[in-house]
């Protein structure tokens, strides 16, 4: 741990505000690794008067960045990128130290995070709107992009850094800056990586509070961003619950939101699948993570006729999970966050239990260091189960049947939540039935691979309960600006639209 503060720059206290300037005049909070319960360190959170100054410092400094032209915003977010490369393995090994993810997702975790950079550098020179055909002669129409000012990200323990880049690289390119509210169970990586954004501006001669930092408890500090003037853009990935306020407060200002709720992922087996692939892609996609993503696989539907063998198969797996610290490379499943995740894990099984689903395996506490381990839980159930509509975010899966695939995506679809599924199928007509309209209603459909682990390139979010946002890849830049129309007389003479003849009177 002395080897990953000392690259990271990171002390045994750490204050928890950035404004250009390290600030915090708040409580202190202890940092507790969900891997053995040990203390890491500490982080002396903000008060409502240092995100005041806060504020002010983003504000300032999209005013000057602003001014900056988009590639040259772009090259900046590449020196990031390359910063990131240099860091990834302790930085990595932070992610897992503090959140307890396995040490190849926590990799994987700061590899998202300079994904997002490089597709941002691209990106940078194709902020572009498009030329319309105007009705009056001698006039040009078009629409143009311009920043939008300062963004909040607020974002959750489960990607403590990664979500964060999703929003901070489109956002920089943009021409905005950024205040970033992390979770307060993982402020170290966010820490770490905003001390990293601070050598490059410097370098670079930028105001460092570009990118600002606001650690203090969740439901102070977000209002604080929510309802900010200065923050034209509010992103959040949370609760469902909490989605609904801050959607509330911000919309009451008119503010522009991004909203990243809950999931309630289902995959449907077919008949026609090939069981391998299905059992590597719902196995990954409910263990992942200890089944901690927002894309987690929480139902799998499965034809009758393969029911039996599919379950057997992958009960054989979950027995076989190897569990335990996730810095060991032969643990495949780490801890739950926290005490409190596995409480709230134990109370949705006997709920389960109560309306008669049927435990095949696991769902037990495991005595490991820490008190934050489980046997992730196989549950047999059926579509009317009250819990079947909630997210638990924790390795539940609930494995139901289906006769005719019309019924399985009645199934899948019939949860309030809309984020990612995924059908196991080599039948074409099924496969592109799933995807049609008639299909799944998610934000994210895939055929033959899991619903887990999505790539930077593509729109991310979802339908629902989910919120609707987008974030990372494809268009999803045009979030972080604000739209223009402009029209242009180039003749000597005053035309208007649709005919309307009123200077000839």
């Amino acid at each position: 741990m002395n080897k990953i503060f000392e690259e990271l720059d990171l002390a045994k206290e750490n204050p928890g505000g950035f404004c250009g300037e390290w600030v915090a005049n708040g409580s202190t909070a202890d940092i507790i690794s969900p891997i053995n319960g040990g203390e890491i360190a500490k982080v002396r959170q903000i008060t409502g008067e240092d995100y005041q100054k806060i504020s002010k410092a983003a504000h300032n400094a999209f005013l000057d960045w602003r001014e900056v032209p988009a590639p040259k915003r772009g090259d900046v977010v590449r020196q990031v990128a390359n910063e990131l490369r240099e860091k990834k393995k302790v930085l990595g090994e932070l992610v897992t130290l503090e959140m307890g993810k396995s040490i190849q997702e926590g990799y994987g975790e700061v590899q998202e995070m300079i994904d997002i950079c490089d597709f941002a550098v691209g990106m940078s020179r194709q902020l572009c709107g498009i030329t319309m055909s105007s009705e009056r002669k001698q006039h040009r129409m078009f629409e143009q992009w311009h920043p939008l000012g300062v963004v909040g990200v607020i974002t959750a323990f489960n990607f403590p850094v990664a979500v964060w880049s999703w929003n901070a690289a489109l956002a920089l390119i943009c021409g905005n800056s950024v205040i970033w509210k992390p979770s307060s169970k993982t402020p170290l990586t966010a820490i770490a990586v905003i001390k990293i954004m601070e050598k490059v501006l410097k370098k670079n001669g930028i105001q460092p509070a570009l990118c600002c930092l606001a650690i203090a408890p969740g439901g102070e500090i977000g209002d604080h961003i929510t309802k900010d003037k200065y923050v034209a853009l509010v992103s959040y990935t949370g609760s469902v619950r909490r989605g609904r306020e801050v959607g509330k407060i911000v919309q009451e200002r008119f503010g522009k939101l991004i909203l990243e709720l809950g999931g309630n992922n289902a995959v449907i087996v077919s008949n026609k699948a090939d069981l391998d692939i299905a059992l590597k892609s719902v196995y990954f996609g409910a263990i992942g993570t200890s089944g901690q993503r927002c894309t987690s696989t929480r139902r799998v539907i499965a034809h009758e006729e393969i029911y039996d063998t599919f379950s057997t198969r992958l009960k054989s797996l979950y027995q076989k999970t190897s569990i335990g610290d996730p810095r060991d490379g032969k643990n495949i499943m780490g801890p739950l966050v926290d005490k409190k995740a596995v409480d709230v894990m134990m109370k949705a099984i006997e709920s389960i239990k109560k309306q008669g689903g049927k435990v095949l395996y696991g769902g037990e506490k495991k005595d490991l260091p820490g008190g934050c381990y489980v046997t992730p839980c196989l549950i047999e159930a059926v579509p009317d189960m009250k819990m079947l509509q909630e997210e638990t975010f924790a390795p539940i899966l609930y494995v139901l049947k289906f006769k005719h695939l019309e019924e399985a995506i009645k199934i899948h679809n019939d949860v309030p939540q809309g984020l990612s599924s995924a059908i196991i199928t080599n039948d074409l007509l099924e496969s592109e039935l799933y995807l049609s309209f008639k299909g799944s209603d998610c934000g994210i459909a895939n055929v033959n691979i899991g619903t887990s682990g999505a790539e930077i390139g593509g729109a991310f979010g979802g339908e629902k309960e989910t919120g609707g946002g987008r974030e990372s890849g494809s268009d999803a830049w045009k979030a972080y600006m604000r739209r223009q129309t402009n029209t242009i007389n180039y003749s000597q003479t005053i035309e208007l639209a649709q005919g309307i003849k009123f200077f000839d009177k």
